[in-house]
């Protein structure tokens, strides 16, 4: 099977979406099938990855996005789709490409979409209160469900409002986690005392540094720590808008701002050296970052507004963690309440154990209608020279 996927908001700087795109085309190469994605960049170009097939297109920068690309032209976008001639097409972007979708479905290609954001959240949090919110989302959403063939939920949390409005053909499929790359083996002590720089409790944050993830919480959650006497530290991975508002509100605190790190291993090694990973964002719909601290034998608190609490298995007797209330007081007190409790490492690592990426992948595969992992579908046996418009 041929499948492309068009993406938006990708770049050397992304996160969870780029991750996602790069372990689904990983795992339909392995099984045997052909894996092009097309996203953004500054110039037309195309080569071959270990991931699939990369298409880059020109792109328009999004200000104040810290970043973020959008492709620059649909009309051509859609002349270089069909020039592929795709089994399938996925689309991550629920914005500015719903037009692929009504294109693909009078070219009768299936299609899926993915939710990857709570539009409810985001229109709560960004457009005025007198707007009738509810209604222009529920609007919005019914439009993306008649676009395509399915909506691609990865919680409950993100299925909800289109379960709400009754729409039937969203499904649900949680992102997985690399449990090779994050592992609780990763751990340093050299690394960590290094990080502690004399302190006794480390917290990582790790994401994406923008608004709707209210990253200063974690700055915020530790002055509390501090002023009630935990010897804590903050180190904090990622880049994006806030940086330096963050730079600034971490003035004269145990906080260490390290930016992007690009290599995975790294990551991994911080994460399981942290005592406590925090995921603040009120709107996540997943936040792989957290799932990889769990697979990093680390414990996360998160926002009990987000879906993190799904895979923390809050609502079990041994949780992986903990949620708390969108603001520095709570977050501190369920900081306090996870603090050196050893035992925690191997709840997380096995909660994460549960959300492994080949799941995920044999999920969209059956969503695809490929019987069986490894079966491709009837003809794409047939190779097929790929025609790349220049």
């Amino acid at each position: 099977m041929r499948i492309v996927h068009i993406a938006n908001f990708y770049g050397p700087n992304s996160g969870g979406i780029k991750t996602t795109l790069h372990e689904l085309g990983r795992g339909y190469l392995r099984y045997g099938h052909e894996f092009i994605y097309i996203v953004p960049g500054v110039t037309n170009h195309s080569e071959m990855t270990q991931y699939g097939y990369k298409i880059t297109l020109p792109s328009i920068m999004l200000p104040g996005s810290g970043g973020y690309r959008i492709i620059r032209n649909n009309r051509e976008l859609k002349k270089i789709v069909e020039s592929l001639n795709p089994d399938a097409i996925e689309i991550s972007d629920r914005f500015t490409l719903r037009g692929i979708g009504l294109w693909a479905k009078r070219h009768q290609i299936p299609t899926v979409v993915f939710s990857h954001e709570t539009l409810r959240g985001l229109a709560s949090r960004f457009l005025p209160k007198w707007l009738p919110l509810r209604s222009m989302v529920d609007w919005h959403n019914r439009r993306l469900a008649h676009s395509f063939d399915h909506v691609v939920a990865t919680t409950e949390f993100a299925a909800r409002e289109f379960r709400e409005i009754a729409v039937d053909n969203i499904v649900k499929i949680p992102l997985g986690v690399d449990l090779e790359t994050f592992t609780n083996e990763n751990r340093s002590l050299t690394l960590r005392r290094d990080l502690l720089q004399g302190a006794q409790l480390l917290l990582v944050h790790c994401g994406r540094l923008s608004p709707e993830k209210e990253p200063q919480r974690s700055i915020q959650a530790l002055e509390i720590l501090l002023k009630r006497g935990v010897d804590a530290r903050l180190v904090i991975i990622g880049n994006g808008p806030m940086w330096a508002k963050l730079r600034e509100l971490s003035e004269g605190l145990p906080v260490e701002m390290l930016g992007y790190v690009a290599d995975r291993k790294r990551v991994s090694a911080i994460l399981a050296s942290a005592d406590i990973s925090l995921a603040p964002g009120p709107l996540e719909t997943f936040c792989l970052s957290a799932l990889e601290s769990l697979a990093s034998g680390t414990p996360v608190v998160a926002s009990s507004s987000s879906a993190v609490g799904e895979f923390l298995r809050h609502a079990h007797k041994n949780p992986a963690g903990a949620i708390a209330g969108d603001n520095r007081f709570a977050f501190a007190d369920a900081i306090e309440s996870l603090a050196f409790r050893p035992r925690l490492r191997t709840i997380a690592r096995d909660a994460a154990a549960r959300l492994p990426w080949d799941s995920t992948v044999g999920l969209m595969m059956a969503l695809h209608g490929i019987e069986g992992i490894g079966q491709q579908a009837p003809h794409a046996s047939t190779k097929r020279k790929l025609k790349i418009a220049s």
